[in-house]
């Protein structure tokens, strides 16, 4: 029997469940089809901790979506009761010559956030679990934080659905169709049509996405979680977020939050990943002598004691910036792909910029720098 909806959305981690939430907002009969029961693991959207932050080094352009995003996630909490957005700050290190100092200084410059420019003696002073090297220069943004990735993608399913969208979940889409007037879903769970389709498919990019002009790569990612006795990590202690670019890659981390361990990961490295419905999630021992390396070096009071561990997974684009378009093929599917590893913080935000080209045809957002013609 075919179920009929006005607009069907595959995937609902963290772009699909916002992109769902705005949907059901609007009054729209709107179903959410995933594979597994998120939150879950088995994709991008886990971990308990995400960077969120304004003075974006990867592109300036960024910046806008960023201020609306921090506005949906203020909002989003104020709906949900929970509280999602911890903002303790970002403290980010490098060469003053590399790409991400130079990168969050022209990104504030351009957009007048509020960054500050710390030397290597007074990062030790003001956080004195860390070490930096004399030759490196931090930048700390205290409008930035962490984001509870599985509370924040349970809060917008929530909204969701008690707004009236519908969620199917631990069924395979088998494949779509579409013509000038609707689009057709083929799932385990039967047969879906609606007028609309988004598609949020995260690792699952490549096959359910497999007719667009740009080739998407699937990267297997650790997140650790370390031990650690000392005080100076929490979050109490005004202990921040941190990132360090350094010749040996780019590591980043979090305050102590749950009094035992704090969680580190490196953004960079990676192995390629044939299926992610097939991915090995056992520890790496090279990926984690890496990060014992990084934590002795410049957190020498984080022991080498692992408490956890879990893969996380990257879709890349060619040039690790988003896909946020319509289809070229359909003009009534509209997708968001490869995020390349950096896309949680904006979720909010490409949920409502893929209702508003579902539902309006256009959206006021700037989000042309993200289109597939820059591909073309």
């Amino acid at each position: 029997m075919m179920q009929t909806y006005d607009v069907i959305v595959l995937g609902a981690g963290g772009v699909g469940s916002a992109a769902l939430d705005e949907l059901a907002r609007r009054g729209v009969r709107a179903v959410g089809i995933d594979r597994f029961h998120p939150p879950h693991d088995r994709g991008s959207s886990h971990g308990e901790t995400r960077v969120i932050r304004q003075a974006y080094f990867e592109h300036p352009d960024y910046v806008p979506l960023l201020k609306e995003s921090y506005r949906l996630w203020r909002e989003l909490e104020q709906r949900s009761g929970r509280r999602l957005f911890h903002e303790v700050g970002l403290l980010e290190v490098g060469a003053k010559d590399g790409d991400v100092v130079p990168g969050v200084l022209r990104a504030a410059a351009a957009h007048g956030l509020d960054v500050e420019l710390v030397a290597p003696s007074d990062i030790v002073r003001r956080w004195p679990g860390l070490r930096v090297p004399a030759e490196l220069v931090g930048v700390f943004e205290r409008n930035a934080g962490y984001l509870l990735v599985e509370d924040c993608v349970a809060a917008h399913l929530d909204a969701a659905t008690t707004a009236g969208a519908t969620l199917v979940t631990d069924t395979v889409v088998h494949d779509w169709t579409a013509d000038e007037r609707s689009v057709r879903v083929r799932t385990s769970a039967g047969e879906f049509s609606a007028a609309k389709l988004i598609i949020c498919p995260g690792a699952w990019a490549s096959s359910i996405l497999s007719n667009l002009p740009v080739e998407l790569s699937v990267w297997r990612k650790s997140l650790f979680w370390f031990e650690t006795d000392s005080p100076r990590y929490d979050v109490a202690a005004g202990f921040p977020v941190y990132l360090f670019e350094l010749p040996a890659g780019v590591f980043y981390g979090f305050p102590r939050i749950d009094g035992r361990s704090v969680k580190v990961a490196e953004h960079t490295g990676g192995a390629v990943v044939d299926d992610p419905a097939n991915v090995d999630r056992a520890i790496d021992l090279d990926e984690q002598r890496r990060l014992e390396d990084f934590l002795m070096e410049h957190l020498p009071e984080v022991s080498s004691r692992v408490a956890d561990h879990a893969v996380c997974l990257y879709t890349m684009s060619p040039d690790e910036h988003f896909l946020v378009d319509r289809h070229p093929a359909h003009a009534n599917v509209v997708f968001a792909a490869g995020l390349s590893g950096h896309g949680f913080k904006f979720t909010p935000v490409l949920g409502q910029v893929l209702a508003e080209l579902a539902l309006d045809g256009s959206t006021p957002l700037a989000v042309d720098f993200l289109s597939l013609k820059r591909f073309s």
